[in-house]
């Protein structure tokens, strides 16, 4: 078997229906809807797959907007990561339109190896990646059980394939007071909103003493609701992240002092919940080398990477603890232009977008052929995840 005659076979397929996943791209963009409300994405893209003979299970999970596409039967399986959620107000300012678009094409393509060398594709529908941890979610519920190495692209500011995430878990948080009128009788209330705020300056005291990887950041969604009532509810989201989960840990307990100091200063009722854990990103350099080769020969330099910590998470990190995995980030941006902005949402409709994520795919469809053509190549990938973990 000639391995360079079917890698060509696989851009080929992605360069012939270039106009039909610039499409999808598109109507996945102008159409945004946030986490776990993703009906139209996801029965697009799930019928996109059905339409090109891959067999879709809807609603995995118990997640309604979760999928699962799977073509070929036999081993090892390799899954593309699609996630298609947006961001409120903001759209695709995470560019989830060319993820998802990107790992569709990717596993469309390698249909050609999967015929001719064995193994299975899947593709997962991942709703819900920003701020509730669908992959988390899934992982926890047994979908990647069956899968044997997992890939997925991300747009960005920059060429890596190797992409150090932080641990993250998201918190929410409610002081629960008592109302009174706040010039007649404000003796008689218990203030919610002065329990938030002194909440809020004890986080921002705790800052200056934290690791520098460290992050904790929120925003108050309730603050009561008029002037003139002291408030008796107030409600606030934050996010706390860390390099390890050993750090996390600890950075989480003391967060929690800081709301439950205020509450004992103010007599308010503390209730609290933390959401869904992000892991770490755990990279398969195995397989980060494969791509990086197969993306230089597309004519785009890319780097491997190396122990710099990216300043934000990704549920990615959650498959990554589980089965071998990587997230290049493809540029497609220039630097000044940041991820969850309105510059970057006008970005991700763009063409050279489009081209960047779509010569993603044509590296991970790449990378599929590598790994099915030499069972010695999946077993180092493989060696090389024990030995990590």
């Amino acid at each position: 078997m000639d391995i360079d005659k079917l890698k060509t076979a696989v851009i080929g397929e992605i360069d012939a229906r270039y106009r039909e996943f610039g499409k999808l791209s598109k109507k996945l963009h102008d159409n945004p809807e946030v986490a776990f409300e993703e009906q139209q994405a996801s029965a697009w893209l799930a019928e996109f797959l059905e339409q090109n003979d891959f067999n879709v299970d809807r609603g995995i999970c118990e997640l309604p907007t979760a999928f699962r596409g799977r073509y070929g039967k036999g081993k090892p399986v390799i899954a593309f990561l699609a996630e298609y959620d947006a961001l409120p107000k903001l759209g695709h300012a995470c560019g989830h339109n060319l993820i998802a678009t990107s790992s569709v094409a990717a596993a469309v393509a390698s249909r050609r190896a999967v015929d001719e060398l064995g193994g299975s594709i899947m593709v997962f529908g991942t709703p819900g990646e920003e701020l509730y941890g669908g992959k988390a979610i899934m992982a926890e519920r047994g979908a990647f059980t069956d899968v044997d190495m997992a890939m997925i692209a991300h747009p960005g500011g920059g060429n890596t394939v190797v992409m150090n995430t932080l641990a993250c878990e998201t918190l929410e948080v409610e002081f629960i007071g008592k109302a009174a009128h706040a010039a007649a009788e404000p003796e008689t209330g218990i203030n919610a909103l002065e329990a938030m705020i002194q909440s809020y300056n004890a986080i921002n005291s705790l800052r200056q003493h934290i690791r520098d990887r460290a992050r904790i950041n929120g925003i108050i969604t309730d603050g009561g609701e008029a002037p003139n009532i002291v408030p008796a509810h107030t409600a606030a989201t934050f996010i706390v992240r860390a390099e390890d989960d050993a750090y996390l840990d600890e950075l989480k307990k003391k967060v929690i002092n800081c709301f439950s100091g205020a509450a004992k200063a103010t007599g308010a009722k503390l209730k609290y919940k933390w959401g869904e854990h992000y892991a770490a990103m755990f990279n398969n350099l195995t397989m980060a080398r494969l791509f990086k080769q197969n993306m230089q020969s597309l004519g785009r330099s890319i780097r491997l990477g190396d122990n710099t910590m990216m300043t934000f998470s990704t549920d990615v990190g959650n498959v990554s603890q589980l089965v071998p995995t990587i997230q290049p980030l493809v540029a497609v941006a220039p630097h000044d232009i940041q991820l969850h902005t309105p510059e970057f949402a006008r970005v991700t409709a763009s063409e050279d977008a489009l081209r960047g994520l779509l010569d993603a795919a044509r590296a991970m469809a790449m990378t599929v052929v590598d790994i099915l053509a030499g069972p010695d190549t999946a077993a180092k990938v493989w060696e090389e995840f024990r030995k990590g973990k």
